[in-house]
């Protein structure tokens, strides 16, 4: 084993990659998103002068495809030079460091933050990835998975669901009940919104995949943000006799008092964050009473840290916390440790869109049983890249 983190531990190398994997025409579905063709996201190395490797993604798309080239230019030419030398233990004070960038010492010593005008987006996406990785270095480094760090796991196995959806209403049910047949799903999330063109359509989906999957089968819709406040508020009043687990983003994440609005009028829980960065969008969220469930992604929201603090946010306000997981390997198990270490998380996101940044990113085989999913074991984030795999898809700039 490598030597622990101490003084002798500093960082050597940074790099990141724009790793694109084309997704086979059979396995590609369409949704408010267009065709999906590729999967991509921005996959960081970060190395230490004793050879330990982290791995971490930033994200600043929602979906599968994306493009990465000044997430990863930002990385590579901005972020990676300010970590060569540091001690990739020291996880938050590099955190806040790059939060608030050429005021950090002030801040440091004023104890509170002063962050530089880019404190959302693409900034925040690039702390992601660095902050995942040095969580992974750490954990390697003192042989133990990144969740005992955080305090320890609730759960060996964690409830997951199933997150697809797209079929029209004549086929919505035959495609969910084949979720619950691959993986034993007991969850399941649906798309609705303006890929149906009305929320009278979005409504007849979800009522004919409920008819399909009786009552005993948690059923969740999300309409990635493309409704107005009005027909958010119809599509609840049309479905409220179908026991919906939640209604995802049902507005855009810039219309918070929308979001309020939406989820006092009904009893459906409203669940967002996928597009918010920081504890701060959080505790307005909570604030504003626009929320039953955050959603933060680690790859957009700052990190294993920040996506820790937000649970701790939705704890204090007696919310709960589901991260957004329509990921890469690297913030798919940083989500893993992170509910396995939250008191206010109860059940992780498991794509069924086709998604080579998890299945041929890494070595290990991931799959859900009997609906669950295993918290990883082995040190740092838990999973082994394929290297070459990686060489084979990032995109030359």
């Amino acid at each position: 084993m490598a030597a622990g983190p101490g003084k002798n531990m500093r960082i050597r190398n940074v790099q990141a990659w724009w790793v694109r994997i084309p997704i086979e025409a059979a396995k590609q579905h369409r949704s408010d998103f267009g065709q999906v063709t590729t999967f991509d996201a921005a996959i960081l190395r970060v190395e230490t002068d004793d050879g330990l490797v982290g791995w971490g993604e930033g994200k600043n798309a929602a979906g599968s495809t994306g493009s990465y080239g000044a997430l990863v230019h930002m990385l590579n030419h901005e972020v990676g030079p300010q970590l060569i030398g540091r001690d990739p233990a020291d996880i938050g004070i590099i955190w806040e460091m790059l939060y608030n960038g050429v005021r950090h010492h002030t801040a440091a010593h004023a104890g509170h933050a002063m962050p530089q005008l880019a404190r959302r987006g693409v900034s925040v996406a690039a702390i992601s990835a660095v902050d995942i990785a040095l969580w992974d270095i750490l954990g390697k480094s003192l042989g133990q998975p990144v969740w005992r760090l955080l305090g320890g796991r609730k759960l060996e196995r964690m409830q997951a669901y199933a997150s697809g959806g797209w079929a029209p209403t004549d086929a919505i049910g035959d495609q969910l009940k084949s979720y619950i047949a691959r993986g034993g799903f007991k969850a399941l999330k649906m798309r609705i919104g303006a890929m149906d063109g009305a929320p009278h359509i979005s409504a007849a989906r979800a009522r004919a995949a409920r008819q399909a999957l009786g009552p005993d089968v948690e059923l969740m819709v999300d309409a990635h943000g493309t409704y107005t406040v009005a027909e958010a508020k119809r599509f609840i009043h049309l479905v409220n006799d179908l026991d919906l687990a939640w209604f995802e983003e049902p507005v855009i994440a810039d219309d918070k008092p929308g979001m309020a609005e939406v989820r006092a009028s009904g009893a459906v829980p409203i669940a967002t964050g996928e597009s918010e960065a920081t504890r701060y969008a959080f505790r307005d969220l909570a604030v504003l009473k626009a929320a039953d469930i955050f959603q933060p992604d680690p790859a957009f929201c700052g990190g294993i840290s920040e996506a820790m603090k937000i649970g701790t946010i939705a704890s204090a306000f007696n919310l709960r916390f589901a991260p957004h997981l329509w990921a890469g390997a690297p913030c798919f198990f940083a989500g893993l440790h992170v509910c396995a270490a939250s008191p206010a998380s109860f059940i992780i996101e498991y794509s069924l869109g086709a998604n080579p940044m998890i299945h041929d990113l890494i070595e290990e085989t991931v799959e859900a049983k009997d609906g669950m999913i295993a918290i990883p074991e082995k040190p740092g984030l838990g999973f082994t890249i394929s290297e070459r795999f990686l060489e084979a898809h990032a995109q030359r700039s």
